[in-house]
């Protein structure tokens, strides 16, 4: 059994037995090794097991530990170091050193160690939890010659047999028959491990109803603990044989059920992720539209509508802020149309030049400018069948408006250099982050064109009014992106989930994959946190009191009509509803001049 033997110091001679997942040294009594008067912190280092390995790990503010006669903060422990903790020296052993009578309890205990490594590594392998759980109990049922086994774990309140196994590696189907209540309700009571040579014998046990029904003779149970608390019990029986089991043999369960309550624990907490990624995968199927994802009432809203306007061949016009997933309604609004097997083309209007703009849209004839080589298509022509995107179509030249109107009038579209017109079957689907209506007024836009295109809108709200929205995206691109790049990332942390919430979004969705995008590269974390997504408590939108946030609210409404009606308080009370006095007391109270 791996332990640590005093060599020198307080408590020389005697030996500790590394049986839990962590085990602290130090001069406090709260700690598994106290080691009074050696000149150590309270809590000076700890021993971790992983499930293969032990480590040292020497605690913040505590000296450091010679190893061999180097000075470590921490280190991988093997089988004979040599641990220097203040006056104190120590010994490291994987097995005990032990004498010939003892030989063949030491080869036992190191079996089960080595037993316990293997299922630890394939546990990190695609074994299924009940593949561990029943070689598991093949492998203890062997080392201690008992003639049937079980793991029996707390659900809810109530034991439930999760494993049972016979000596011939068969699954015991009535084994909740062949249980002792009474040897149960101990080992629950005392939460120690628990040995019965010869129950039917047995002060204490001997009157116990099920222990004569079932006429038990060795019994050896040891409760599996997580922190303290029972979680379950591993039980061993033999019916043909009394006295099998001693205090040896409990020992070897005692290591045994130690690590086994480490790995249970790990291949169930396995269990449970992945049937909550497959619960997230179906509730994300459940939310998706497409690739759209949400399921706040303005995006089902959205969603209602794309499925109406999709199969008619009307122009849509998609408005909303940069990055809000204005091509992905476009697309999607093409995928349910009866267009959907021919080609979605797109165009950002707002990164050509104006010079190459017109060639772009709708091609060129050889020779039609400097440069013309040779005679190209546009857009319009490629998307002949299907449907073309123009995005930032606000961004669009006001010569070139003109042209797009006859086009989009009579579906005909002629080459630059070219005077033969050449008929085109599309359906426009156009966006913009920027007011048409404010540009109509500034004479940036064509009234003619604004209603040519905008026959249906569809305004996709920012990221920041989306409440929940924003975590169900986050998960969805964190899984996407996670398996584009090979991360293997549980989710986000709470904190960074809460951060989420509070950050208003300037960049909307195409920020947060941008953030979600970098921390996958950065970050080698199970959990994605608040600093992997660089959202500090700084970028975070302050909480202001409810008048506070009135008041806020007032003066940027108030602010926003007054401008529209360029500077005219008149009107701006008429439209504002209110007295054309009370105008002047509000801007005032407001400070806006």
């Amino acid at each position: 059994m791996p332990s640590l033997r005093v060599l020198e110091g307080p408590e020389r001679g005697r030996q500790f037995a590394l049986v839990k997942r962590i085990t602290s040294i130090g001069d406090a009594d709260g700690n598994d090794i106290v080691l009074k008067g050696a000149a150590l912190a309270d809590t000076h280092a700890q021993v971790f097991f992983d499930g293969e390995r032990f480590t040292l790990n020497v605690l913040e503010g505590a000296a450091s530990v010679l190893v061999n006669g180097k000075k470590q903060k921490g280190c991988l422990l093997r089988h004979g170091d040599l641990l220097e903790l203040g006056r104190a020296k120590l010994e490291f052993l994987l097995f005990e050193r032990s004498s010939t009578d003892s030989n063949q309890l030491d080869r036992v205990r190191l079996e089960a160690f080595r037993r316990m490594v293997e299922f630890n590594r394939r546990l990190m392998s695609r074994a299924s939890v009940q593949e561990i759980i029943d070689e598991l109990l093949d492998a203890v049922i062997e080392l201690t010659r008992a003639d049937k086994g079980m793991i029996i774990l707390l659900e809810d309140g109530r034991l439930q047999v999760k494993a049972a196994r016979n000596l011939k590696k068969e699954t015991i189907c009535d084994a909740v028959e062949k249980l002792s209540d009474t040897v149960l309700a101990e080992v629950m009571r005392q939460k120690k491990p628990l040995v019965v040579s010869d129950a039917l014998h047995h002060e204490k046990f001997s009157c116990s109803e099920s222990v004569v029904n079932l006429k038990l003779c060795s019994v050896m149970a040891a409760p599996l603990l997580e922190k303290g608390d029972l979680f379950g019990i591993l039980y061993l029986g033999n019916d043909n044989v009394v006295n099998l089991f001693d205090e040896q043999a409990l020992e070897v369960l005692e290591v045994f059920a130690a690590q086994a309550s480490l790995l249970i624990r790990n291949a169930l907490l396995m269990n449970e992720l992945k049937m909550d990624n497959r619960k997230l995968v179906e509730q994300l199927e459940q939310i998706r539209f497409g690739e759209l994802v949400g399921t706040s009432a303005a995006m089902r809203e959205i969603f209602k509508k794309i499925e109406k306007v999709a199969p008619t061949d009307v122009s849509v016009l998609i408005t909303g802020e940069t990055g809000t997933g204005k091509e992905l309604v476009a697309r999607r609004i093409h995928q349910l149309s009866q267009r959907s097997a021919g080609p979605f083309v797109t165009i950002n209007c707002g990164a050509i030049p104006p010079a190459l703009l017109e060639s772009e849209l709708f091609g060129h004839v050889r020779g039609a400018f400097t440069g013309a080589i040779s005679s190209r298509s546009g857009k319009f022509q490629a998307a002949h069948g299907g449907t073309l995107f123009l995005d930032e179509i606000g961004e669009l030249p006001p010569e070139l408006q003109v042209k797009l109107l006859r086009v989009l009038q009579d579906r005909m579209v002629t080459r630059v250099g070219e005077n033969n017109p050449q008929p085109v079957d599309i359906r426009i689907v156009t966006a913009t982050n920027r007011n048409l209506q404010q540009a109509i007024e500034d004479k940036l836009f064509r009234e003619d064109l604004y209603y040519r295109i905008n026959v249906v809108s569809i305004h996709l709200p920012p990221l920041r009014e989306r409440g929940e929205d924003i975590i169900l995206i986050a998960r969805y691109l964190l899984d996407k992106l996670g398996a584009e790049m090979d991360k293997k990332v549980q989710g986000f942390s709470p904190e960074a989930i809460e951060a989420m919430r509070k950050y208003p979004w300037p960049g909307n969705i195409r920020e947060l994959e941008n953030r979600i995008r970098k921390a996958l590269v950065l970050s080698n974390k199970s959990y994605i946190s608040a600093e992997d997504l660089e959202l500090s408590s700084q970028q975070l939108e302050p909480v202001l009191p409810l008048a506070r946030a009135r008041e806020e609210f007032q003066r940027k409404y108030v602010r926003m009509v007054l401008e529209r009606n360029g500077g005219n308080r008149t009107r701006t009370a008429r439209d504002l509803g209110v007295d054309p006095r009370t105008i002047f007391r509000l801007l005032e109270k407001l400070g806006i001049e």
